[in-house]
């Protein structure tokens, strides 16, 4: 396993604020201003970082493409609803870092067509910045805000390059 991004604690703060539009509420409030959003932006893909708006997005009907999950909230286990995918991938990502290989399963995944879970074996948390990176323009990538609700992000050109700049700041790999 190759470790390429190790955050820093200057940079866990600052990714603690949302790196998109942050959607207020309850669980059903949340889901029923994403299917909103969805329907206004027509957008040609979805992925879901997280197990809380994973799940949530699954029970209201809401199905990303690429859903990304470690079957934790906030560090504790839990039991994910676990809804159809096409293909299940595993990685291992430990709390803090970004691998390779997940860098790689995220690409992969947002290459084909189908329905695509990433199971984490660590934290998935920072691989929303990835999945933005990587992301076809207007794609949505939406992942829990905890205490608070979800956190919408549109992919474009600007967001792209915030999260190079996010990955910028963190230490990189020795390796």
């Amino acid at each position: 396993m190759t470790v390429a991004y190790t955050i820093t604690p200057e940079l866990r703060t600052k990714l603690k604020e949302p790196f998109g539009t942050l959607i207020c509420g309850s669980y059903k409030e949340t889901m029923g201003k994403m299917k909103e959003y969805i329907s206004k932006e027509n957008s040609p893909l979805l992925i879901s970082v997280g197990d809380i708006v994973s799940i949530n997005l699954h029970v209201h009907n809401i199905q990303p493409q690429l859903t990304i999950i470690d079957n934790k909230s906030l560090r504790t286990q839990v039991v994910a609803a676990r809804a159809q995918a096409e293909e299940t991938v595993h990685v291992n990502n430990p709390q803090g870092t970004i691998t390779q290989e997940a860098i790689s399963a995220v690409k992969a995944a947002l290459e084909k067509n189908e329905h695509t879970h990433i199971v984490v074996n660590g934290e998935e948390d920072l691989l929303a910045l990835i999945a933005v990176l990587y992301a076809p323009e207007n794609a949505v990538v939406v992942y829990g805000q905890p205490h608070e609700g979800i956190v919408v992000v549109k992919v474009t050109s600007d967001r792209k390059e915030q999260a190079k700049q996010f990955l910028n700041a963190m230490k990189p790999s020795k390796s």
